[in-house]
């Protein structure tokens, strides 16, 4: 088995081509540069397509374009771009056309800065788009979960006809690390039925998401609610880290979870019961095993490079069995183990539950 170090964002671009990436279409924006600038080297030496774009409003609406033909197609961007592409998010969700969004997210609002962030949560999980929609949301913490998750992105993407977000962050796209390549290459694909590839021999079809007649948005509104009713039950996806025994859990993602562990560790050698609870999908959030984990005797913390926006989610799963708090920095902040511990032990010791 291959075993290579680099970049979490050069280990998701090697994830997708895996699985069969045939049109990539991007536009530059830090920290996520990496990406389109090694697919431009990459799917051209595969005889793929590579299209940097006019901007990231093209970018989106090309992907919606090769996807409908049944493409495997991708974009990605920053925080701000990834703003210019809720439209056609909202497009390709409401027309179910499987697609891969990357966020490599960067501190906000605006233009914000280049550092790392995990500010987007709301716009990721709550439809950043119009209408009432949802997308798969994916987190991995790992160079090695970059490769993974982009890979196994595109079957969830095509198994639901949705689009799927991978929400990462700027420090997992830079860092370094070794992976191994433990994907088999995906070359063989069943055609889809509802794609859009000529008409010869067959009845035309149509995909669209302008509904006009009485009634026809309302049942497509249903059909879709059902649908991500479904993803809910099927695709929670979550790791716990010393739970057993836990009578405060730390809930993060990210490179949050990376450090949330490391302060795990750091407040069981200080006596403290402490462990982590860390989704590995944002949507569907794992609410079921927050909500079976609360006990009025056991508290939670959120930790995240935000100002409050997953402890939202966190407080919702509880639903009031268990004290909440939060632990936040924006602007491109990491928390730190000993933040994290500090705060475990005011709440421990009853302090505020607020940031």
């Amino acid at each position: 088995m291959t075993k290579k170090l680099i970049k979490g964002n050069i280990a998701l671009c090697e994830g997708a081509i895996t699985a069969g990436l045939k049109s990539y279409f991007g536009y530059p924006i830090t920290p996520q540069n990496e990406i389109p600038a090694y697919l431009s080297k990459r799917m051209v030496e595969l005889g793929r397509v590579f299209i940097q774009a006019e901007s990231e409003i093209a970018a989106a609406s090309m992907v919606l374009g090769a996807a409908i033909t049944g493409a495997r197609a991708m974009t990605s961007s920053s925080s701000p771009g990834i703003s210019l592409k809720q439209e056609a998010i909202s497009y390709m969700s409401g027309m179910q056309v499987p697609a891969l969004i990357v966020n490599v997210q960067r501190g906000g609002p605006g233009l914000g800065n280049i550092s790392s962030s995990q500010s987007d949560y709301f716009q990721a999980v709550k439809g950043g788009g119009h209408g009432d929609y949802k997308i798969i949301v994916l987190a991995p913490n790992s160079a090695q979960e970059m490769y993974e998750t982009a890979y196994d992105a595109f079957d969830l993407a095509e198994k639901y006809r949705t689009p799927v977000m991978i929400l990462t962050d700027g420090i997992i796209g830079q860092m370094m690390e070794p992976i191994e390549f433990n994907r088999i290459e995906k070359k063989e694909f069943t055609e889809k039925e509802w794609i859009l590839n000529g008409s010869k021999g067959r009845e035309p079809r149509s995909i669209k998401s302008l509904l006009m007649k009485d009634g026809v948005l309302e049942k497509h509104n249903v059909k879709l609610q059902e649908k991500y009713k479904l993803i809910s039950e099927n695709e929670v996806k979550y790791e716990s880290y010393m739970l057993e025994d836990a009578e405060i859990i730390i809930i993060a993602y990210g490179i949050s979870s990376r450090i949330a562990r490391s302060a795990v560790k750091l407040a069981r050698k200080n006596g403290i019961k402490a462990g982590l609870l860390r989704p590995k999908t944002l949507w569907p959030f794992p609410s079921e095993i927050t909500n079976s984990l609360a006990k009025p005797n056991v508290k939670f913390l959120s930790v995240e490079l935000s100002h409050g926006q997953m402890v939202e989610d966190v407080k919702l799963a509880v639903n009031g069995k268990s004290e909440v708090g939060f632990l936040g920095k924006a602007g491109g902040g990491l928390v730190t183990e000993q933040e994290i511990l500090k705060k475990i032990q005011s709440q421990i010791l009853g302090g505020s539950s607020g940031a």
